[in-house]
């Protein structure tokens, strides 16, 4: 199906003179994406995000054209909201700056560690974790739980957004856990997972589950439209729906942890 399908008829409505026109190119999946952000995307389009805009593309029988920007500060403002594209894959299932769609997935904040050291970790309380360096992201979940549970003399913090063309947090932590700066690593799940597969035989993971301590750690991931477009985003989410199976296919294989999503949790 083309692209121009799912969008069709909103002008001929009785009330499409009240409404605000939908912009969407017909004749590519346009899509905004960090051109260094592997595992999810990158320039060579060897992320699993790439992988899934190509499925989605597939779908609607069209080519994707990327616009790329570092998923950093203004990264909405200056792409989707500028009509540079239509669409961007990973986005947070509750956000402000664009319109999510349903959540396609689910993950996790995740502890990395050496595995030489044998730590075993069970979570964020475990005692274990007395007197170890820990590396985290500042103004994430996990972070704030440490810091709440006396270990914030053992906190190394990392930014939370940087500019993926210069730096990756994920591989400084991981670069400092095999340098002997840091003994503990706590990463998004994802990346975690990543980083981990660059080095085998050499790390361990720990996924930290839905919450810690009472601290929310799981988190829905969507796709991201413009607001005000309610065709658009209705034809996405029948990609997801209709592409679940191809979808988790994707992830398994970039082995993203995985919780369950809020339709798949038992009553």
């Amino acid at each position: 199906m083309g692209l121009g399908a799912g969008l069709g008829g909103l002008a001929a409505s009785p009330q499409a003179h009240a409404q605000v026109v939908e912009i969407v190119d017909h004749a590519a999946l346009r899509v905004c994406a960090d051109p260094a952000a592997l595992p999810f995307s990158d320039h060579d389009r060897a992320g699993f995000e790439n992988r899934i805009a190509a499925l989605f593309a597939r779908d609607l029988g069209v080519p994707v054209r990327y616009t790329w920007f570092p998923n950093t500060m203004g990264f909405y403002r200056r792409t989707l909201n500028a009509r540079a594209c239509d669409l961007v894959i990973g986005a947070p299932a509750e956000m402000d700056m664009a319109q999510p769609t349903v959540p396609y997935y689910r993950s996790t904040f995740a502890l990395v560690t050496r595995r030489a050291d044998h730590l075993a970790l069970g979570g964020l309380d475990d005692p274990a974790l007395a007197g170890k360096r820990i590396g985290a992201q500042a103004r994430t979940p996990p972070g704030d739980v440490l810091v709440r549970r006396g270990l914030a003399d053992m906190l190394r913090a990392y930014d939370l957004v940087v500019d993926s063309r210069i730096s990756s947090i994920g591989r400084l932590m991981v670069q400092d856990l095999l340098d002997n700066r840091i003994d503990v690593a706590v990463m998004w799940g994802p990346v975690a997972a990543y980083q981990v597969g660059l080095h085998p035989g050499e790390l361990t993971m720990k996924t930290l589950g839905e919450t810690q301590d009472g601290v929310q750690m799981g988190f829905g991931i969507a796709m991201a439209v413009r607001k005000g477009e309610p065709a658009w985003r209705a034809r996405v989410e029948t990609f997801l729906n209709t592409h679940r199976q191809d979808i988790a296919a994707i992830l398994q294989d970039a082995h993203v942890p995985l919780l369950p999503l809020e339709s798949e949790a038992q009553p």
